[in-house]
């Protein structure tokens, strides 16, 4: 295998801060973000540009799609000498839509034996359908996507899971919950991280508040959650300190703000940024615990 393909496996596994990534983990890690960043970000160019996107990363385009019905866009670039695959799902860049569409009643799904938004897996099922014959069980396969694009390759993932595919880093951008408390633990095994902006109202969404706690049919985030931050500074979270950001709520409705924390071009400046030069610090979600439950 060439040199410049070992050194793009290594990138891919730095995604989750695999211990191969001990000598310069941060830094690794973001270029590897980067990879799948401008993959989503080309979900939204035409076949051209998104197929100049992929061969500059050395892949090829090998499938460009809409699904009839289901309303979404996807592709899918192949990388034979790694043996890797990856799956971009096209999301939305109407912030307002966005809310709208994430307020449907979850419902169980049958091909991943949990309950799922009923739209995003209706979209996941169509791509699984539609891509199905150029994926390959002997490859790795990686999903990314950006908003409900994000949320759609989540779901997908979980179908290849259940159908014994090889699955790669999953990285999803601005992506809002799909699951319940149940559904997040039977699919907490993929490695999943969820890249967020701080001032994203998407990845908060369905909202989550204290009166909730306890109800296991609310919708919960899977995976680690990377929160971008201002400068190199950025957080990473999992768990109940996850949970907790998700229970902030804006006062404000969408405005231009909150749309240029969700676009995609945003996440693509940020995470180049960062690659160069980028600094963990800790989290502070305003959250006192004790308070919460009454301690």
């Amino acid at each position: 295998m060439a040199i410049r393909a070992l050194h793009h496996l290594f990138l891919i596994a730095c995604v989750g801060f695999a211990p191969l990534c001990a000598a310069d983990a941060t830094s690794e890690r973001f270029a590897a973000l980067a990879l799948f960043a401008e993959m989503s970000n080309a979900t939204y160019f035409g076949r051209p540009e998104a197929q100049a996107v992929v061969e500059a990363h050395g892949y090829r385009l090998e499938q460009f799609a809409s699904v009839a019905g289901v309303e979404v866009s996807y592709f899918v670039a192949t990388n034979d000498r790694l043996r890797h695959q990856v799956i971009a799902v096209r999301g939305t860049s109407n912030l307002e839509n966005a809310i709208v569409d994430v307020r449907l009643k979850l419902l169980a799904d049958e091909r991943a034996g949990i309950a799922l938004h009923q739209g995003f897996s209706g979209a996941a099922n169509g791509v699984f359908q539609a891509a199905g014959s150029v994926l390959k069980k002997d490859y790795s396969i990686s999903m990314t996507g950006h908003s409900l694009g994000g949320a759609v390759a989540v779901i997908l993932a979980m179908y290849l899971d259940v159908d014994e595919y090889s699955l790669g880093p999953i990285v999803t951008f601005g992506q809002p919950k799909v699951t319940n408390v149940s559904g997040a633990g039977r699919f907490a095994h993929l490695d999943l991280v969820r890249v967020v902006t701080a001032r994203d109202v998407v990845p908060l969404l369905p909202p989550l508040d204290a009166t909730d706690i306890g109800n296991l049919d609310v919708y919960w985030h899977l995976g680690r959650e990377l929160v971008l931050l201002n400068g190199a500074d950025y957080a990473e979270l999992e768990g109940i300190k996850s949970m907790m950001r998700a229970m902030q709520v804006f006062d404000t409705r969408p405005n231009a703000e909150n749309l240029e924390h969700h676009s995609m071009a945003g996440y693509v400046d940020q995470v180049t940024r960062k690659s160069r030069a980028a600094t963990l610090v800790p989290y502070e979600t305003g959250i006192d615990l004790f308070k919460l439950f009454g301690g």
